[in-house]
C-alpha cells in the first residue's frame, strides 16, 4: 500500500484520487442525465471527458495514470469537472507531476527542531504543544502535551507518531471523545503528505503498519479523502481531569511548510480552561521540587501526582 507509483509505471495514487473523486459526483450535479442503465457510481469517464473538454481516450489514460507532466490547463479542467475544493486541486497538480514534486522534495532524513521552535514550547507552558512534521511523527513537546497525550519521549524515535498513538494505543480511543472525526483528520493530513512527498520510505511503512493491522485506517487510507486541519475543537475525556474541551490551532513554520505547531487552549473561565490551569500548576510544582533537589522527576506525571483536580475540582 505504497504512495509511489507501480512498477508497470501507471500512477496508482493519482489513479486512485481521480477514481474516488469521480464516483462522488453525481450526475445530476452536473446536468448529466443519469440512465436507466448506470452501472457506476457517480460519473462515467467519458462524462467527466466532457465536462472538462477532454478526449474520452486522454482522460481515462490520465486516470489510469498514464499521462506524465500534463498541462496546468488539463488539470485545471478536470479540477472544475470533478468539483475538487483548493486543497484537492492541489493534491491533484501533486500527484500528477510526481518527478517536480519529487525533485523539490526533501530527502527522507529525520527533521531537525530549530532551537527557538524548542524555546516556543516552554513558553507555552500553560497550554498542551507539540511540533510534528507531515508524517505525523512527533518531533518535540511540552510537559502539558505530554500529561494530556501520551509520553511520547519514552517510546523509541521511530515510533513517535500521532498517527500511530491514534490508532494502535487504545488509550487514544478512550481520550478522543469524537475519535473518528480525530483520526480520519489524521488520515487526510497524511494522504496530502503523501502528495507532496511520493517517494517517501518512511510513509509508506507507516501507512503499510497501519493498514495491515487496523480497519478503520484501512478503509479511510482507500477513500484518499485529503483535507488540511488549521483549527478546530477536539472533546478529550482524560483519565484524571475528566471531560475537557480545547481549541487547536496548527500553525506552519515559516519556511518549513512540513513542520508545525500544534497548540491546544481552553475558553478562558471554562471549566476546562481551569482543568489546564491545575494542571499546569502541578506540573509547575513538579519542576520546582526537581530544581530543590527532589528525586520526583517532571518528565511524566503520575496518577497520585495529579489526583488533586479530582479532589478539589
Amino acid at each position: 500500500m505504497g504512495t509511489t507509483s507501480s512498477g508497470s509505471g501507471d500512477n496508482k495514487e493519482l489513479s486512485d484520487f481521480l477514481r474516488s473523486r469521480r464516483a462522488r459526483v453525481t450526475p445530476e450535479q452536473v446536468g448529466v442525465t443519469p440512465g436507466a442503465s448506470r452501472r457506476v457510481p457517480g460519473l462515467r469517464r467519458e462524462e467527466v471527458a466532457l465536462l472538462a473538454g477532454l478526449s474520452a481516450d486522454y482522460y481515462i489514460r490520465l486516470e489510469r495514470g498514464r499521462v506524465a507532466n500534463a498541462s496546468e490547463a488539463v488539470l485545471e479542467a478536470v479540477a472544475r469537472a470533478l468539483r475538487l475544493d483548493d486543497v484537492e486541486r492541489a493534491h491533484l497538480f501533486n500527484l500528477a507531476r510526481p518527478q517536480s514534486v519529487a525533485r523539490a522534495s526533501r530527502p527522507a532524513v529525520p527533521w531537525r527542531v530549530r532551537p527557538g521552535a524548542y524555546a516556543l514550547l516552554e513558553v507555552l507552558r500553560d497550554a498542551p504543544a507539540m511540533i510534528l512534521d507531515g508524517r505525523m511523527d512527533v518531533l518535540a513537546l511540552n510537559r502539558m502535551a505530554c500529561a494530556i497525550y501520551a509520553d511520547f519521549d519514552a517510546v523509541p524515535a521511530r515510533e513517535r507518531n500521532l498517527a500511530r498513538f491514534i490508532f494502535l494505543d487504545p488509550a487514544a480511543r478512550e481520550l478522543f471523545i469524537d475519535w473518528d472525526m480525530a483520526a480520519r483528520m489524521v488520515v487526510t493530513g497524511l494522504h496530502l503528505y503523501a502528495g507532496r512527498h511520493p517517494n517517501d520510505p518512511q510513509l509508506t511503512e507507516l501507512t503499510d503498519q497501519l493498514s495491515a493491522v487496523d480497519e478503520d485506517f484501512r478503509r479511510w487510507w482507500a477513500a484518499h479523502d485529503v483535507e488540511e486541519f488549521s483549527h478546530g475543537t477536539r472533546r478529550y475525556r482524560h483519565p484524571l481531569l475528566g471531560e475537557v474541551t480545547m481549541n487547536y490551532e496548527a500553525l506552519i513554520f515559516p519556511g518549513d511548510p512540513d513542520q508545525w505547531l500544534l497548540v491546544s487552549t481552553a475558553p478562558p473561565g471554562s471549566p476546562s480552561s481551569e482543568a489546564l490551569r491545575t494542571l499546569a500548576g502541578r506540573i509547575g510544582d513538579l519542576d520546582t521540587a526537581a530544581h530543590a533537589g527532589s528525586m520526583v522527576s517532571p518528565e511524566r506525571l503520575s496518577d497520585r501526582q495529579l489526583q488533586g483536580h479530582r479532589e478539589t475540582g
